[in-house]
């Protein structure tokens, strides 16, 4: 990376749905309190926090993968070729539906480009057998 900020998370436990722990019907995805008399609604004392904008993260290192690079999709080898000269700010991501012949042409791409994948050893099985 060209400069490695430290990135800095307010928060680190998500936030859960009220009472989302005390019956099974409520998932625990977060959904905004919405009853008349509820007092995480009224944000009384003692309830869970809210999510609001003050937890959001600092710009610069917002959507930073802990190697200090952005993650960037690719589906063939023409997409590492746009990352030839920002192999330093963007990280290859194969997606998921990419086949493991495609994989290895992107894979030996990237290394003779320099450009870093994340997840370059998936979908790969061991030629042991061999």
């Amino acid at each position: 990376p060209i400069n490695k900020l430290k990135i800095v998370k307010k928060r680190t436990n998500k936030f859960r749905r009220f009472q989302s722990d005390k019956f099974m019907r409520v998932p625990e995805s977060w959904r905004a309190p919405r009853g008349i008399d509820g007092r995480m609604r009224r944000r009384f004392r003692g309830t869970p926090r809210h999510p609001k904008c003050g937890y959001g993260s600092n710009k610069k290192t917002r959507g930073l993968l802990p190697i200090g690079l952005r993650k960037f999709r690719v589906s063939n080898v023409a997409d590492v070729e746009l990352l030839m000269m920002q192999n330093r700010k963007y990280a290859a991501e194969i997606a998921h539906n990419v086949s493991t012949r495609k994989r290895k042409a992107i894979v030996e791409r990237a290394q003779q480009l320099n450009v870093v994948v994340t997840n370059a050893n998936a979908k790969l099985r061991s030629e042991e057998n061999e």
